[in-house]
């Protein structure tokens, strides 16, 4: 029979104490490193945020600062609004540098840029649409603006619009006849886009620093859409005078997207960030 030393039996008679001392208490002990892989969070998706048209990235301030807060990487990258097959190609570009899962979220047009940028990428794991576009494949801005009654965009362009030629690159390809880049007159914008629940002062400042949307970007056609695949939210703005909401709940319904309604303007993310977060966050939260 082999011996124990006194050293030997005092570490085992501790150890034996502790163990005693725990199943008393009920205190957990430390877990093996099996254990404590299984049941690591799994980390948080990057959450890309897409603005529309005649905007910017600053447009998501209120919902990024949220998102953030709440230990989400966020990132804006700029849409080119030029055309739905570059600007879509652009966002594919950007995406494909992103490591891990992604929730892609876009409003307005953007709806139809993230429809064709995620198609066939396994990192987008949701799609979320804020008060946008939701197309099937032949689907156009204008046409889906006109689809339902009620649209303040649903009007002769020259009334709408201010246009600026798009000049021709030294040594560029010649821009195409008809395309030109589009402003919305001031005295539309407020109308279009925001409610009373954001100044008059505010709106004339979004108003003043608009970006143009070229006028192919209204008409380019949306090929198959990412949606058949991945899964879809979507928060549609009660108020929204841009896209009605008969037609955003039809698009959204077709997309069979999880849909939350809310007393907002075409601008929900900046008058009810909460509500759009929320949105968004659940989206993240079924994607783990």
């Amino acid at each position: 029979m082999f011996s124990v030393s006194k050293k030997t039996r005092r570490v085992v008679v501790g150890a034996a104490g502790v163990a005693a001392l725990v199943a008393l208490l009920g205190v957990a002990g430390p877990a093996d490193a099996g254990t404590s892989s299984l049941n690591a969070a799994k980390p948080k998706p990057t959450v890309v945020l897409v603005h529309g048209a005649w905007a910017d990235g600053s447009s998501w301030d209120k919902v990024a600062a949220k998102l953030q807060c709440d230990g989400y990487r966020v990132v804006t990258p700029p849409n080119l609004l030029s055309g739905l097959t570059n600007d879509a190609a652009n966002l594919r570009a950007y995406l494909d540098t992103i490591t891990g899962p992604v929730v892609l979220v876009g409003h307005s047009y953007a709806g139809m840029v993230i429809t064709n940028a995620a198609l066939g990428d396994k990192d987008v794991k949701a799609l979320v649409y804020v008060d946008a576009y939701i197309p099937a494949k032949g689907d156009s801005v204008y046409a889906l603006t006109g689809a339902q009654p009620g649209s303040v965009f649903a009007a002769d362009p020259s009334t709408l619009f201010d246009q600026v030629a798009i000049p021709t690159p030294p040594g560029g390809p010649e821009t195409p006849a008809g395309v030109a880049n589009l402003y919305v007159k001031p005295s539309i914008f407020g109308k279009a886009f925001a409610d009373k629940s954001i100044s008059a002062k505010d709106v004339a400042v979004l108003a003043a620093k608009q970006r143009p949307l070229a006028f192919n970007a209204l008409v380019d056609e949306s090929g198959d859409p990412a949606w058949t695949t991945i899964p879809s939210w979507a928060v549609v703005g009660k108020q929204d005078a841009i896209i009605p909401v008969a037609e955003q709940l039809a698009m959204a319904k077709r997309a069979k997207a999880t849909t939350v309604q809310i007393n907002a303007p075409h601008l929900s993310m900046i008058t009810a960030p909460d509500a759009v977060t929320g949105q968004i966050e659940a989206a993240a939260k079924a994607t783990n």
